[in-house]
C-alpha cells in the first residue's frame, strides 16, 4: 500500500512537472513569437489584389487586366447556402469557437501519432485567414504555433462576419480565380447569387484542391467532394433529405468562362490599359483601379459591326480566294458496324477547329462532303451543317486580281473539296460561306464639343491584328484633306462663288521628284468652276490652283488649329491633294472644328479613374465648347480660380494629375452630376464663325449633291463630310459629322496594295460610315446651325459667280461674308468658258 502511494505521488509529480514544463514552454514560445507576429490591425485595411477593370461611359465592362481574377464581396451579399456549405466543408463550429478548435487540433495530433504523417492540420477558418494573409503554406510546427497565436488575436480584433469575409475573398479557387465571386464567374459565368445549391457546394469544395480538384481539370473528384459537402450539410440540418437527393443527382455543369465582357472593345481597352500603366506602373494590374472611358457602349457595338460588315462586303466584291488549308482525309477514323452503317471519328479535325480562332464572327469549319450544289461542314462543336447553293456558294467567283474575278461557279466542287478549312458566317438565321478579308479598316467617332471618343475600332479583329489603325496607321488622306485647304482660301479673300479654272496643268517643281501632271478622276477637265462646286465634286486641278493662289505658307501656317503638325506638312502643291500621312484620329479631330463651329478640341478616352476605395484619382478636364459663355467673364473666372488654387493645399486633390485649376467647384459638381460646359476649360476659338458657317454649308453639299451622296440614304439634312481616295487607289476615306458627332472611316491594305479601280472613298469607306451613323443618330433630331451675323445671301449666276440679274432663270443662292458680296455685273461682260455641265458625280484620285 505504501509502495502504491509512493508510485502515485511520483506519477502526479511527473504530470505536474510535465504540465509546468509545457506551460513554461508555451509561455516561452508565446513570448518569443508574439513580438514577431504582424499586427492584426492591418487586416482592417487590407488591399486585395484586384485586376484593372475598364468600363464604358455607361458602366459596361469592356476590359480586364491582371493575373488574379478577383471581385471582393461583403458578408451580407453572400448567399446563406454558400455560408452553410463552406462551414460544412471547412469549419462547422466557426461561429462558436474562439479561433482555434481543440477538437480539430487533437484530431490532427492523433493522425500524426498513428500514421507518422502530417494531415489536415486541424485549421479553422480563422487560422486559414492568418495563414493566407500573413504566413506561408509550408507545413512546419513553428508556422502552426504562429497560426494559432494569430488566430486568437484575429478573433479578439475582428467579428466573425469580418473574418469570414476575409477568407472568402482571398482564397485561391483555381483557374486564376481568387475569391468566391471570381470563382462563380470562372466556372459558371454567373454571379454568386445566381448559382444553385450544387454549384455553391462545388465552389465550397475548391479550397482543398483548387488546381487539381476543380471541376474542369478533374470533374469526377470535384463531384465527389461536392457530394460529400452536401452530405455534411444534410447531417448538420442545413438542407433536408429531398434537397440533398436532388443536389447530389445534379450533373457537373462547370466549364471555363473567360472574362465576361459586356462590350467587345479590345482596341479601346488596350488604349486605357496603356494609360493606367503610364500613370500607376504595374500596380495598375493589382490595386483594383477602375477606368471609366468616354466610349458609349451602344455606339461601340455599332462601330464594331459596321467595320466588320463593311470589310466583308468589300471583300465579297473581289472574289473568293479559296480555303485557308486542307487537312488529309486519312486523319479520320471511319468505322463500319455490322449493319453496314459507317461512323466517322472527327477527333483530329476537331482539335484543328478548336485551335483555329474565330475572327470578326467568322467561324472556322471543315468540309466533310461535297455534292453538286451543296456542301457539308463540321464545326468545333462536332456539329455537321449543310450549306445550300444560295448560302454563299453561287456567288463565290474566284479572285484573280483586285480588278478581276473568274466566272461564277456551276458546281460546289469548283469551290471547295473535302478537308478544306473554310469560314462560315451566320446571317439572317442561316450559315453562309465567307472568308477573312485581307483589307483592313478603322473607325473613330468623337464628340465635337469636347473631343470625347465615343467609339473606336482599330481593325477587323484585335486578336487577328492588335495594330490600332485609328492611332497608329499613318496614311495619305487624299481629298479628305481638301476642306482644310479651302478654309484657308476663304480666310484669304476667296468666296464660295470664286471661279477657278479646271484645266490641265504641268508642274516642274524642284520639291517634287519629277514633272507632275495631276488629273481629275477619269482624266476630264471642266473649265471655270465655282469653289463650292469644286469641293463637293472634289476637283483636283481646282484644289491645286486654290492652294497656289492662297499661298502654301498661308495655308500651312493655320494647320495647327486643326491638330496637325505644321512642321511635317509638305511645302509643295501636293498638299492640296492630301499627300501627307495622317492617322484617322488626327483627321477626325480636324473635322471636329467644322462640326462645332470653329473650336479646337483635344481627343481623349479616359474620363475618370477610381481607386480600390472608389475615390477618383484621375478625372479628365477636356477643353470644352461653351457657346453660351461670355469670353470676358470666363477668362476672369479662370484667372481668379487659378490664383486661389495656387494657395490651397493640393496634397489630397484627386485631380492633381491634371493640375486642375477648378478643384473644389469641379469636384463637388462632379459628385452631384451637375457639371456644365462652363465648368471645364474653354476650347479655344480657332475659326471665324462666318468661315465656319460657309465651310459647313459646302460640306453639307458634299452629301446632298457631291461625292458623298450615298449618305442621303439616312434621310437627314444635317450631315456634312468629305470623301477621300488616294492614288492607286490605296486608301479610301470618309469623314463626316452632324452637330453632335464626328466620325472618320478608312479602308485600305496594311501593305499599301491597291483596293481596286472602282473602289473610292464613296464606295469603300462611306458605307461603313453610313451603317454607323444610321444607328448612332437613330431617333436624334436634326441639328441646324444658325447663320452668324455679318453674312448675306444673294442670287448669283452659277457659271460666273457674279450677282445674277433679276430675270436670270439659272440663278442660285450663295452666302457671303458681307464684305465679300459680289457686285452686279452685266451678263454680256462675263466671260464664260465653261464646258458643258457634267451631271455625273465622280470621285477624286490622287
Amino acid at each position: 500500500m505504501k509502495i502504491k502511494s509512493k508510485f502515485l505521488a511520483v506519477t502526479l509529480w511527473f504530470i505536474a512537472a510535465g504540465i509546468g514544463c509545457s506551460l513554461v514552454g508555451l509561455s516561452g514560445t508565446y513570448l518569443y513569437l508574439s513580438p514577431q507576429l504582424p499586427s492584426v490591425d492591418t487586416l482592417r485595411d487590407v488591399r486585395l489584389q484586384t485586376p484593372l477593370r475598364i468600363y464604358s461611359a455607361d458602366g459596361k465592362l469592356i476590359g480586364e487586366f491582371g493575373d488574379q481574377r478577383r471581385t471582393p464581396v461583403k458578408f451580407d451579399d453572400i448567399p446563406p447556402l454558400y455560408i452553410q456549405a463552406l462551414l460544412a466543408a471547412e469549419d462547422a463550429q466557426f461561429f462558436t469557437h474562439h479561433g482555434v478548435s481543440i477538437k480539430g487540433i487533437s484530431r490532427a495530433v492523433v493522425e500524426l501519432v498513428t500514421t507518422g504523417k502530417k494531415g489536415s492540420g486541424g485549421s479553422t477558418l480563422t487560422m486559414q485567414v492568418a495563414r493566407n494573409y500573413f504566413l506561408t503554406k509550408r507545413k512546419a510546427f513553428i508556422r502552426k504555433f504562429n497560426e494559432i497565436l494569430l488566430a486568437l488575436r484575429i478573433e479578439k480584433e475582428l467579428t466573425k462576419e469580418e473574418i469570414f469575409e476575409l477568407y472568402v475573398n482571398v482564397t485561391f479557387l483555381g483557374k486564376r480565380a481568387y475569391g468566391i465571386e471570381a470563382a462563380a464567374q470562372v466556372y459558371y459565368g454567373r454571379t454568386l447569387n445566381d448559382l444553385t445549391l450544387p454549384e455553391l457546394a462545388m465552389i465550397a469544395g475548391l479550397p482543398q484542391g483548387p488546381s487539381f480538384q476543380n471541376p474542369i481539370i478533374n470533374p469526377e473528384r470535384a463531384k465527389e467532394r461536392r457530394n460529400w459537402i452536401l452530405g455534411r450539410m444534410f447531417e448538420l440540418g442545413s438542407i433536408n433529405e429531398e434537397t440533398y437527393a436532388q443536389a447530389v443527382a445534379t450533373p457537373v455543369t462547370a466549364k471555363y468562362h473567360g472574362v465576361n465582357l459586356d462590350v467587345y472593345s479590345p482596341y479601346v481597352s488596350e488604349m486605357a490599359r496603356k494609360k493606367a500603366i503610364e500613370l500607376f506602373g504595374y500596380a495598375a494590374y493589382t490595386d483594383g483601379y477602375r477606368i471609366y472611358t468616354t466610349v458609349d457602349s451602344r455606339l461601340q457595338d455599332t462601330a464594331q459591326q459596321a467595320v466588320v460588315e463593311g470589310l466583308i462586303t468589300y471583300d465579297q466584291r473581289h472574289g473568293y480566294r479559296g480555303p485557308e488549308q486542307n487537312l488529309p482525309l486519312d486523319q479520320l477514323d471511319i468505322k463500319t458496324d455490322e449493319s453496314g452503317l459507317s461512323t466517322t471519328d472527327y477527333g483530329p479535325w476537331l482539335e484543328t477547329l478548336k485551335a483555329t480562332p474565330s475572327y470578326g464572327n467568322l467561324k472556322p469549319a471543315l468540309v466533310t462532303g461535297v455534292e453538286d450544289q451543296r456542301i457539308h461542314v463540321l464545326t468545333e462543336e462536332n456539329e455537321i451543317l449543310t450549306l445550300e447553293w444560295d448560302q454563299g456558294l453561287s456567288s463565290a467567283r474566284p479572285y484573280i486580281t483586285e480588278d478581276s474575278r473568274g466566272p461564277s461557279p456551276k458546281l460546289a466542287e469548283e469551290i471547295v473539296a473535302p478537308g478544306d478549312l473554310i469560314r462560315i458566317k451566320q446571317q439572317d438565321g442561316m450559315w453562309r460561306l465567307s472568308q477573312i478579308p485581307e483589307a483592313q479598316a478603322a473607325l473613330i467617332s468623337l464628340s465635337p464639343q469636347n473631343g470625347a471618343i465615343r467609339a473606336l475600332v482599330g481593325g477587323f479583329d484585335f486578336h487577328q491584328s492588335n495594330f490600332n489603325r485609328v492611332t497608329q496607321a499613318r496614311r495619305q488622306p487624299g481629298s479628305n484633306f481638301k476642306p482644310f485647304v479651302y478654309t484657308a482660301a476663304l480666310e484669304h479673300g476667296m468666296t464660295a462663288a470664286s471661279i477657278i479654272n479646271d484645266a490641265p496643268i504641268v508642274f516642274e517643281d524642284g520639291q517634287l521628284e519629277s514633272t507632275w501632271r495631276p488629273e481629275n478622276d477619269g482624266g476630264r477637265f471642266y473649265g471655270p468652276t465655282r469653289l463650292r462646286e469644286a469641293l463637293y465634286r472634289s476637283r483636283n486641278l481646282v484644289s491645286i490652283r486654290i492652294l497656289r493662289n492662297t499661298g502654301i505658307s498661308n495655308v500651312i501656317d493655320g494647320m495647327s488649329r486643326f491638330g496637325f503638325d505644321e512642321s511635317e506638312l509638305p511645302r509643295d502643291l501636293s498638299l492640296a491633294l492630301g499627300s501627307h500621312d495622317l492617322t484617322p484620329l488626327q483627321v477626325a479631330t480636324g473635322y471636329a472644328v467644322f462640326a462645332n463651329g470653329g473650336y479646337k478640341v483635344e481627343p481623349y478616352l479616359v474620363e475618370k479613374i477610381l481607386n480600390f476605395d472608389g475615390r477618383a484619382v484621375f478625372e479628365a478636364l477636356p477643353p470644352t465648347v461653351c457657346n453660351g459663355c461670355d469670353d470676358g467673364e470666363y477668362l476672369a473666372q479662370l484667372s481668379s480660380q487659378n490664383d486661389s488654387g495656387a494657395e490651397e493645399d493640393s496634397s489630397n486633390n484627386p485631380y492633381q494629375i491634371q493640375g486642375d485649376p477648378f478643384q473644389f467647384d469641379f469636384e463637388v459638381k462632379s459628385l452631384l452630376g451637375i457639371l456644365e460646359p462652363s465648368d471645364y476649360p474653354k476650347a479655344p476659338k480657332v475659326l471665324d464663325d462666318q468661315v465656319a458657317y460657309i465651310m459647313d454649308s459646302i460640306l453639307k453639299d458634299v452629301v446632298q449633291k457631291g461625292t458623298g451622296y450615298r449618305a442621303k440614304a439616312l434621310g437627314r439634312t444635317d450631315l456634312a463630310g468629305k470623301t477621300g481616295t488616294t492614288n492607286g487607289p490605296k486608301d479610301a476615306w470618309f469623314s463626316g459629322y452632324n452637330g453632335n458627332l464626328v466620325a472618320t472611316t478608312w479602308v485600305g491594305f496594311d501593305q499599301h496594295s491597291p483596293l481596286g479601280k472602282n473602289e473610292y472613298g464613296g464606295s469603300a469607306a462611306l458605307p461603313i460610315w453610313i451603317d454607323f451613323m444610321k444607328e448612332a443618330l437613330k431617333g436624334k433630331p436634326n441639328t441646324h446651325r444658325a447663320q452668324p451675323p455679318g453674312m448675306v445671301t444673294v442670287r448669283i449666276n452659277p457659271e460666273t459667280g457674279e450677282r445674277a440679274r433679276i430675270d436670270d432663270p439659272d440663278a442660285i443662292f450663295e452666302t457671303f461674308r458681307a464684305e465679300h458680296v459680289p457686285q452686279f455685273k452685266s451678263q454680256n461682260d462675263a466671260t464664260n468658258q465653261a464646258m458643258p455641265y457634267e451631271e455625273s458625280i465622280t470621285e477624286d484620285l490622287f
